[in-house]
This record gives C-alpha cells, sequence and structure tokens, in this order.
C-alpha cells in the first residue's frame, strides 16, 4: 500500500470477508482520514460512506490502497512493473487486472483506508530546479493510456491531448520558469515514444541543473512510423502468405 495512508484496524479482517471465492480484485474503501467520511477520490456516485447503501461497491477500486490482490490474479496477470517507477505503476497494474485481463474490481465500503484528503495538484508552482517528479508524471502517463486504451492511435490521441493541457496550466498555473518547464515536457514526451526508461532521479536533476535542451520532433516521427507499421502488419503478412502460396 501507499506509504501516506494507513488501514483501520479490522480493514484486512473485513476484506477477506468479502471474498466469496470469485476471482476479483478487492480494494478498501479509501477515505479522508480528517473526516473519516468523505472518499478521497472518485468512487462511482458516492461522496461519503453514509451515502453507501451496498455491500460491494462494482467495477472501481483504488489500488495501492488497501489493495488486496489474490494469488491467482498474480499468477495471470504478474506482478507491477519495476519500470513504472514513482508515478503509474499502479494504475498500470489496475488496467493490466480489469481492461486486459477483464478480472472485475469491487470496492469493500466496510473495509477502510484512511488517507490524505489533499491530492497532487500539477497547477501548484514547482521547482524547476528540483522538479524530477514531474519527469516520471509525464512520461509514465502515456504507457498508462497505452494499457488502459489497448490501442496505439487512441493512445497517442488521448496523450497529446493530456499534454497540450499540461502546457495549458504551466502556461496559466505555473508562477516560475514557464518557458523551461515547457521545454522540460518534451525530454519526458521523447522517452515515452521511444520507451526509455533509464532516467534515474540524479541524472534528471542534473540535466535540470544544466538546463540541457529536448528534442521531440524525431521520437513522434518514430513513434508514428512504428504505429503504421503495426497497422499494415496484418495485411502485409496475409499479402506475404498469398504470394508464397501462389
Amino acid at each position: 500500500m501507499d506509504d501516506d495512508g494507513y488501514p483501520k484496524e479490522d480493514a484486512l479482517e473485513n476484506l477477506l470477508a468479502a471474498d466469496d471465492g470469485c476471482l476479483r480484485l478487492l480494494n478498501c474503501a479509501v477515505i479522508d482520514k480528517e473526516d473519516k467520511q468523505s472518499f478521497v477520490w472518485k468512487t462511482q456516485h458516492y461522496k461519503t460512506l453514509d451515502e453507501v447503501d451496498c455491500k460491494l461497491i462494482e467495477g472501481i477500486g483504488h489500488p495501492f490502497n488497501g489493495t488486496m490482490l489474490h494469488r491467482r490474479i498474480i499468477e495471470r496477470v504478474g506482478v507491477p512493473k519495476p519500470k513504472y517507477f514513482l508515478w503509474g505503476d499502479e494504475t498500470e497494474y489496475y488496467y493490466r487486472i480489469t481492461r486486459r485481463n477483464e478480472i472485475p474490481v469491487c470496492t469493500v465500503p466496510g473495509s477502510i483506508h484512511y488517507h490524505p484528503s489533499t491530492a497532487f495538484s500539477i497547477k501548484k508552482d514547482w521547482d524547476y530546479a528540483s522538479g524530477w517528479k514531474m519527469y516520471y508524471y509525464i512520461r509514465n502517463r502515456f504507457h498508462i493510456h497505452r494499457v488502459k486504451f489497448n490501442n496505439r492511435l487512441l493512445a497517442l490521441l488521448h496523450y497529446c491531448c493530456f499534454i497540450i493541457a499540461f502546457s495549458a496550466i504551466v502556461l496559466l498555473f505555473q508562477k516560475t520558469d514557464k518557458l523551461k518547464k515547457l521545454s522540460f515536457i518534451m525530454w519526458p514526451v521523447a522517452d515515452a515514444f521511444n520507451n526509455n526508461f533509464e532516467a534515474t532521479p540524479p541524472a534528471i536533476l542534473l540535466r535540470l541543473k544544466n538546463n540541457e535542451g529536448f528534442s521531440l520532433s524525431s521520437s513522434i516521427n518514430s513513434y508514428l512510423k512504428s504505429t503504421w507499421l503495426q497497422i499494415l502488419a496484418p495485411f502485409t503478412s496475409s499479402r506475404t502468405e498469398r504470394a508464397a502460396n501462389a
């Protein structure tokens, strides 16, 4: 589980009680640790625990905040991928379980995991020289879209919309180093398209300190070419087979 929350004393007991033998991902209800009632993140149409009128809230969960993984899920899906370091590892894993493997997910409202209500906000002004975490937020977002939509073109479209919105937020809400931050965005985007997971926090900090420039055009061209070849692959292979059988 995440290190900024904690389970209620009977959280595990109630998760186990909700396990009826069906293969599914079970998650605690993630509740504001201050008021002990409000859901921290959107959980269907419910805003507080008092509104919940069922034993299981189907179709939603918020890993890794009191998440119970059955051994059969791990055997079938695998484990979280270390390359999605710092941001998005739980989201990628969640979509890999629920979308690619079509395993149901439920929130157990009787099992409580307390979490701070204040969420990360990209509108808050961040220090350019020490903003290494933003690299992972931007880069990994693309790979989350690829698992979520399971379609390269659709993932690219959503990611481009995210980058445009992110850039607009930088211009509108950031108070310091706006142009540097806009230039910085190009680096994790390029690495996302190139499947480059080599950047470490010290390497990111050094590059920020040196204020190195970033190029994106070649990475976009490479990704679009790869996507186009994937689209054409079924037609190319069938044409090759017909030619071989002629």
